[in-house]
């Protein structure tokens, strides 16, 4: 094969990924894959999407493979070909974020007012996650904090959080997280949790970028 031809060839398989990714809603699909597997109806909910639209999205992810499928009974599952898949996206996002003014604009407009966000050094807070200095709270559904979690994070749904407040110190500090920078779960805990009197920032990271840098991430459910 020639070179021209070689090259050629070469760019048009990779141009299928960029074809892939080439869309928000299946950008947002990858998103929410890169916390846990989920059956198609599970992503259509939580995307916005009707299941149709959704089954479509991930056969053009599928075939530039992206995502794995298996049917298991009658639903069929999918989740990321590889941990690649995520870093990839992580990586496209910011790539997006250092070039594009326009998503600095959106995210300081959102967060006008919102005097949630933690910095926090990630391995201070694992240190005081084991004194007992903080709890962290994970409010993600309930399968994604199972298929990865910052150790020692508490698992509360936002949809379920004001009927288990009961099961919160008010004397440690909480700090809530969910999927990332552009979740809103955790905003919405902690306007909540403020609401009602406890003391309550949000993370910015969620479990893809924590484990991007290293840092351990739980599996399961936490002893007890």
């Amino acid at each position: 094969m020639a070179e021209a031809n070689l090259k050629k060839a070469i760019y048009k398989q990779l141009s299928r990924i960029g074809k892939a990714v080439a869309s928000s809603p299946r950008l947002e699909l990858l998103d929410l894959l890169c916390q846990s597997p989920r059956t198609v109806e599970a992503l259509a909910r939580e995307a916005g999407l009707s299941v149709a639209n959704t089954s479509q999205h991930l056969q053009v992810l599928h075939a530039a493979r992206l995502v794995d499928a298996r049917k298991e009974g009658l639903f069929v599952t999918y989740r990321l070909a590889d941990q690649q898949v995520c870093e990839f996206y992580r990586t496209l996002r910011t790539l997006a974020e250092s070039r594009l003014a326009e998503i600095e604009a959106i995210v300081r407009q959102f967060n006008q007012g919102r005097e949630s966000m933690e910095a926090v050094e990630k391995q201070a807070l694992l240190e005081r996650v084991r004194r007992a200095d903080v709890i962290v709270l994970d409010v993600r559904p309930t399968e994604e904090y199972r298929a990865g979690h910052i150790p020692g994070a508490v698992s509360i749904p936002l949809r379920e959080l004001e009927a288990h407040l009961s099961k919160l110190s008010r004397r440690r500090k909480i700090v809530a997280y969910c999927r990332g920078p552009y979740c809103v779960l955790a905003v919405e805990a902690v306007k909540l949790l403020r609401a009602k009197g406890f003391r309550a920032v949000r993370m910015e990271q969620g479990v893809p970028e924590w484990r991007a840098e290293g840092l351990p991430v739980a599996v399961g459910e936490e002893a007890k």
